[in-house]
């Protein structure tokens, strides 16, 4: 059965069952609107607003340069890091936060080159990836004197080879939210005797994502989307315990030196996760992300990813249900375990067609040149947001 009363009645009882319904009360929503864009940005935090406040008014203004120790601001980058830590699946002391996913993607993939060492020449590249990734791997090839092969993620162990370095790999397609094997291609780049960068940017906090249980050599995201940081927070940078000795940063900067203050000429790097420092770390953005992971205290990354799927398949019945055939066609993959937690569609006139959903208060975005991409954060989206977000799609797609 798919007619509305039935799928509302669904929807209403999906809610009551929703272990983490709760959650929904901690961050700043507005009722009249259907928020399915977090995958670009995630919601306000309720708590942010006054840490910000207070880490301006007090400790900025006045306690001054002494909250660089009084109030922990520098060893920020090392405890936020432990905060995302566990819902990347990593024990403490691997992951630091700081800087860009961009600078983060550079510093693991030029690392991990300078790990594998010089007889490997070959970078290997997820081939639909990010721009950006695709950008710095181009940048990182010509850098270290490697020539750089792009792969389909489904092929990538087929392009794993002797020669290969490194590969950088998007663990979730931005575009279609298609889930990339992890598990299977970190194994077949160990096979290969090359180590894998990941990027997490639209895995994290959705999903578990097991860096140590997979042996992940080195990973990267961003914290502004599933993780709510807020935009432009604060990027990680993930390092397997055992290579930290061997990770050489293509930018060593005060912060990672093992005598910080010491202002020597020479640099010598310090050990652990904060090799993956750079500068003076964005305290205000550090501070609020640091704030915003509070949501997850209590929140098991299973339950997240049960309810991301419940909540992709129930959206995903409702389109089939309400729209009319042939307007849109899902990309995003059926099968759970090739799925993220968006859902892509195909869809004539896509930029006109979400400008129109956004206006009547179902917020989503676009992808060029005919994609309509739908993130569901499953922390505060509910299965009443899924239902409504179908029907308004449908209004709009069938209108003259």
């Amino acid at each position: 059965m798919s007619d509305p009363a039935y799928l509302a009645a669904k929807a209403r009882k999906l809610d009551e069952s929703d272990g983490l319904r709760a959650k929904r009360a901690e961050f700043v929503l507005d009722d009249d609107t259907v928020y399915l864009d977090g995958n670009s940005l995630g919601a306000l935090p309720a708590t942010v607003p006054g840490r910000v406040a207070d880490v301006v008014a007090r400790e900025w203004g006045r306690l001054r340069i002494r909250s660089w120790t009084e109030s922990g601001w520098w060893t920020a980058p090392e405890r936020v890091g432990d905060r995302i830590a566990p819902l990347v699946g990593a024990a403490p002391g691997q992951v630091v936060a700081g800087d860009s996913t961009s600078v983060n993607v550079f510093k693991a993939l030029v690392g991990a080159v300078r790990m594998a060492g010089a007889e490997r020449d070959e970078i290997v590249v997820d081939a639909t990836t990010f721009p950006t990734d695709g950008y710095i791997a181009e940048s990182a090839a010509r850098m270290t004197g490697r020539r750089l092969v792009a792969a389909d993620p489904r092929d990538l162990p087929a392009a794993l080879g002797p020669r290969t370095a490194a590969a950088l790999v998007n663990h979730v397609d931005y575009r279609s939210g298609r889930l990339h094997d992890l598990p299977g291609v970190t194994a077949a780049a160990h096979a290969a005797g090359a180590l894998v960068v990941w990027d997490l940017c639209h895995s994290a906090g959705a999903l578990p994502v097991g860096l140590d249980e997979h042996d992940v050599d080195l990973a990267v995201g961003c914290t502004y989307k599933y993780l709510n940081g807020g935009p432009g927070s604060p990027a990680y940078l993930y390092v397997r315990r055992d290579l930290q000795p061997r990770f050489d940063s293509p930018l060593p900067g005060w912060n990672s030196h093992h005598d910080p203050f010491g202002m020597s000429p020479r640099y010598e790097a310090t050990d652990g996760a904060r090799r993956g420092r750079v500068g003076t770390p964005d305290i205000l953005s550090m501070l609020a992300l640091e704030a915003a992971l509070e949501v997850w205290d209590g929140v098991s990354i299973e339950a997240v990813r049960d309810k991301s799927l419940a909540l992709t398949d129930f959206f995903l019945e409702c389109v089939a249900a309400y729209v009319p055939a042939g307007r849109v066609e899902p990309i995003t993959p059926a099968a759970h375990a090739e799925r993220g937690s968006q859902v892509a569609l195909r869809c004539a006139g896509a930029g006109e067609v979400m400008a129109s959903l956004i206006a009547r208060g179902v917020v989503g975005d676009f992808r060029h040149p005919d994609v309509l991409r739908f993130g569901f954060t499953p922390l505060y989206v509910s299965f009443a947001d899924a239902h409504r977000a179908a029907r308004v799609l449908a209004e709009v797609v069938s209108a003259p």
